[in-house]
């Protein structure tokens, strides 16, 4: 999913999903069209995120927002700080 798609997907403001990327907690990889570059969501980093903005909603801190997210969706990652 490119990040339009992902903002309708999740409900997620987008400064939030740029967040989530600038501390490590998604990866989307970086597709080159011409001279511009855009975001690819894969699947995990959807679900990732519509569980972490779900735990931000509920007033927990990203550090504890990510770890339950990984949790609910059985991911393996490590939790980052």
């Amino acid at each position: 999913m490119n990040t339009t798609e992902v903002l309708k997907h999740t409900g997620i403001p987008r400064q939030k999903l740029y967040y989530l990327e600038q501390k490590g907690y998604v990866s989307p990889k970086k597709v080159r069209v011409g001279e511009k570059a855009f975001r690819e969501f894969d699947d995990r980093d959807v679900q990732l995120i519509f569980w972490i903005w779900a735990y931000l909603k509920d007033g927990f801190r990203y550090r504890i927002a990510y770890a339950k997210a990984l949790k609910k969706t059985g991911s393996q990652q490590g939790a980052k700080t």
